[in-house]
């Protein structure tokens, strides 16, 4: 095997996230109104279909991302990861073509089996992270995310003037163009003697679940990113109703507040994650999150609807709540042989998969319940950033537990197989 160069390496997985988010980024502005399409409803009335459509892709991550993981601890980074950024290239083509709402259901559930490919991106950075440079260099997997959000939405929101269903196919192209930079430039970064033979009942979701228990009271760091992501779906997935009903916001004005977004993350986690964590630890790092996003959680909240240009300024204090997820895996990742960190970050991707099936119904129930059952109320706008809120407390007083003892000297790297433990 090839000598990998790690700034190199970093570099063309950073790139491959980005790519990948720019094709994500593109599709949401129009979803909403692709879903509409597809049920033959309204707007309104496509929020009690949208959380399933967004759930399927998380349900089917959630399945596969435990197998990919050890697939890739098994095979090597490089395939598994070109086999699923060219799934979803493809997926994206039957999205576009979707004739009725099953299809596009359909269509995100594949979408969700491919786009396990972030698991293999997150074992291809800790193969080649110095313990040092671990949470920097997992932050820099959200600047990538955010410079793609602050591409992609811009671009979906340019192609919404095209019909609901142009995104997708740029989002194809920009999944297949992937696929041919990485097939000419990706090296393989788990040498054959580092891996581990592929078991099953660790590569599916329970087994991966129960492999959290090896982590003693670290183990409920898994919660701790459970809960942040949950959170996070709140935003997610009623945002483009949520800015469209209360401040009248267009697709366009959805699409641009998205990049505004991407910008933020790309600022924070690609330029401050590094030095903040550093500055303040894993610990404090994690708690600073925590209070940022529930800051945002209260100007969703109480922000009338004739101030929606304030929300700008709220997605600073959004954006720095990303801090806690680069913070959470590197304390884990420690404490994970180098043959298990793709098993580990299937271990992540499910639980995030977990929080986008349980968080898009959940939220946009809740938003839709409210809106029809109370519709002249303000407080209605505000339902699912409500509860949001309870669950970020609970993650803020939970990481605050789980390290209370919590000293950086403590953890140690490990570079022992602890499969056999």
């Amino acid at each position: 095997m090839s000598v990998i160069n790690p700034r190199t390496a970093l570099v063309f997985i950073l790139v491959t996230i980005c790519l990948d988010s720019i094709g994500l980024g593109i599709i949401i502005p129009s979803f909403p109104a692709l879903v509409s399409e597809t049920a033959h409803v309204s707007l309104t009335e496509s929020s009690k279909y949208f959380g399933i459509v967004m759930g399927s892709y998380a349900f089917m991550q959630f399945l596969f991302s435990p197998l990919v993981g050890n697939l890739s601890d098994r095979y090597g980074r490089r395939p598994i990861l070109l086999i699923s950024v060219f799934g979803l290239g493809m997926d994206y083509l039957v999205m576009y073509f979707a004739p009725s709402l099953f299809w596009l259901i359909l269509g995100r559930a594949i979408s969700g089996m491919f786009g396990a490919s972030f698991t293999t991106a997150a074992a291809y950075i800790a193969d080649i992270s110095s313990p040092e440079k671990r949470a920097q260099n997992f932050g820099m997997i959200g600047a990538a995310f955010g410079i793609g959000f602050v591409i992609g939405p811009a671009i979906g929101g340019l192609l919404s003037d095209f019909g609901s269903r142009a995104p997708f196919m740029v989002a194809a192209c920009f999944s297949l163009i992937n696929f041919i930079y990485g097939l000419l430039v990706l090296k393989e970064s788990l040498p054959v003697d580092q891996r581990r033979a592929f078991e099953w009942k660790r590569a599916n979701p329970l087994g991966a679940l129960l492999q959290m228990g090896r982590f003693a009271k670290m183990k409920y760091l898994f919660i701790v990113s459970f809960l942040m992501i949950l959170t996070n779906m709140s935003v997610h997935s009623t945002w483009n109703y949520y800015t469209m009903d209360k401040f009248h916001w267009t697709v366009k004005n959805v699409g641009i507040s998205l990049a505004v977004i991407g910008v933020f993350f790309g600022v924070v986690q690609g330029g401050l994650s590094g030095v903040l964590v550093k500055k303040l630890g894993e610990k404090g790092a994690a708690t600073f999150g925590f209070i940022n996003l529930i800051g945002m959680f209260l100007i969703l909240i109480f922000l009338p609807s004739h101030l929606g240009w304030v929300l700008y300024f709220g997605m600073l204090p959004y954006a720095l709540s990303g801090i806690v997820d680069p913070s959470v895996r590197s304390l884990i990742s420690r404490k994970t042989a180098m043959n298990e960190q793709g098993e580990l970050q299937g271990v992540f991707t499910s639980l995030m998969s977990l929080g986008e099936i349980l968080g898009p119904p959940l939220f946009m129930w809740l938003y839709y319940s409210a809106r029809t059952s109370a519709p002249a109320q303000s407080w209605s706008y505000a339902a699912p950033f409500i509860l949001a809120t309870v669950f970020a407390l609970a993650g803020l007083l939970l990481v605050r537990w789980v390290l209370k003892d919590y000293r950086k000297k403590e953890e140690e790297p490990i570079s022992k197989d602890l499969s056999s433990q």
